[in-house]
């Protein structure tokens, strides 16, 4: 009995190892290599079939990065990869016995930040390997004290383009992408602001890459913003849904269905973008959503996003809902800066779609905001601006190219009552002339 036993055991064992065998020579294929660029980092992105084994090591003389991938099966073609920028020199792979070995010819030495993202709607697992340059020069932040001494300083508008790099964002019947259009009228915008004197913009992101949600209110913060502006075009289930909104930050959540869809695309937006995790650890954050209604930015945020909601009103063919609208949007959720979302409408609607691609439509929209945000700082103009210091004048003295129109507009009036209150019997101005403003 005892040799049977014995006999069985050892058919037993086989079985397992046989098994277990064939478990580790499961092939992970790799269906794809890409490259993301954005200002403090280059991030190599892995698609695989699985979760994978791997390990990654860099080398000097010359310099490189080694990712072995244990039982890879590259199906992609390596020849065709976009290499974003003068970091990385070449990509090379070989395939050996037990695993697929990539190699990063670099120019310079590098740190290495590596993760692992499980599947999430259209990706699959993911390996996510971010380099960054040890010779690359820290990116100089331009603050608003950046002005010279004695002079007014700028009001700093930071400019959110949606989505971006590995999160598309919203995709049109069409196949228009989110992030696309965002960053497009971000910089239309980005241009009309700094245009503008006393005025500077901000861009949290100048490209197709990747922000994480809190680092994009860090950026303002750091950036001393007076005002937050986040730019989407969302979808939704339904393509008859259309129109513009405006969206400023609520204690309790989404106010709408709409809401709840929104704010729910929001949390996979890290996800989608490849941010290791999620993290709602920020002191700031759990000091503003302990007493929203007592705190300044909310009210501040309400009167700001009133104003740019008016302006589109007047400006778009269809505004989607009545007044504000409510959320917990994480993008918004700063006690110190005033913040609003703007949905410039939705790319899931066939004609919105079509609209939002066209310059004319993206610099509508851009006017719209730029005009809503400077009727704001009209009436709050920050302590040491320009604006502030318009505000408490009383007169204005003519400069060459100056219309009447243009220095109504800068002082928030009427035309036609600067006109009446100068006794003006014209519209024509002579430089050196000075102009009493009404209401100052």
């Amino acid at each position: 009995m005892g040799f049977e036993l014995l006999k069985k055991l050892v058919t037993l064992i086989t079985i397992v190892v046989c098994f277990s065998g064939i478990h580790l020579l499961h092939a992970a294929d790799i269906s794809g290599i890409r490259f993301w660029q954005d200002p403090e980092k280059t991030r190599l992105v892995f698609d695989v079939s699985e979760k994978v084994s791997y390990k990654l090591f860099t080398l000097d003389d010359p310099y490189r990065l080694v990712v072995d991938i244990e039982q890879g099966n590259l199906n992609t073609d390596v020849a065709k990869i976009e290499i974003p920028n003068s970091l990385v020199k070449k990509i090379r792979t070989s395939a050996q016995a037990d695993k697929l070995r990539v190699v990063l010819d670099l120019e310079n030495g590098v740190t290495t930040k590596d993760f692992t993202l499980k599947p999430f709607q259209e990706y699959g697992h993911r390996l996510v390997v971010d380099l960054r340059d040890k010779n690359a020069k820290k990116v100089a932040i331009k603050t608003a004290d950046s002005t010279l001494k004695g002079k007014e300083r700028d009001i700093i508008i930071a400019i959110d383009a949606g989505h971006g790099g590995e999160d598309p964002g919203a995709i049109g019947p069409k196949g228009t992408r989110e992030k696309n259009v965002t960053l497009e009228v971000a910089q239309r915008l980005a241009k009309l602001i700094d245009a503008e004197k006393g005025m500077k913009a901000f861009l949290t992101r100048g490209s197709d890459y990747y922000v994480g949600l809190e680092k994009r209110t860090r950026l303002a913060r750091e950036n001393k913003a007076d005002l937050f502006v986040s730019l989407h075009a969302d979808g939704f289930t339904d393509s008859r849904v259309r129109g513009a909104s405006v969206w400023v930050l609520s204690s309790r959540g989404a106010n709408s269905e709409m809401g709840k869809w929104l704010e729910q695309r929001e949390k996979s937006s890290d996800l989608l973008g490849g941010v290791e995790s999620l993290s709602n650890k920020d002191p700031l954050v759990a000091q503003v959503l302990l007493d929203l209604s007592m705190h300044y930015s909310v009210g501040a945020s309400i009167k700001a996003a009133e104003l740019v909601r008016q302006e589109l009103s007047q400006n778009m063919s269809k505004m989607h809902g009545r007044g504000l609208r409510k959320a917990a949007f994480m993008v918004l959720r700063m006690p110190d800066i005033p913040a609003m979302l703007v949905e410039m409408a939705f790319i899931s609607n066939p004609n919105e779609e079509k609209l939002l691609k066209t310059a004319k439509q993206q610099r509508k929209v851009a006017k719209a905001i730029l005009s809503g945000v400077k009727s704001y700082f009209r009436t709050h103009p920050p302590d040491g601006s320009l604006y502030a210091k318009l505000a408490k004048s009383k007169s204005y003295r003519v400069k060459s190219g100056d219309t009447l129109s243009e220095i109504a507009h800068t002082f928030g009036v009427s035309t036609s009552e600067l006109k009446s209150h100068n006794n003006l019997k014209s519209t024509q101005l002579r430089v050196g002339q000075t102009l009493s403003i009404p209401g100052v």
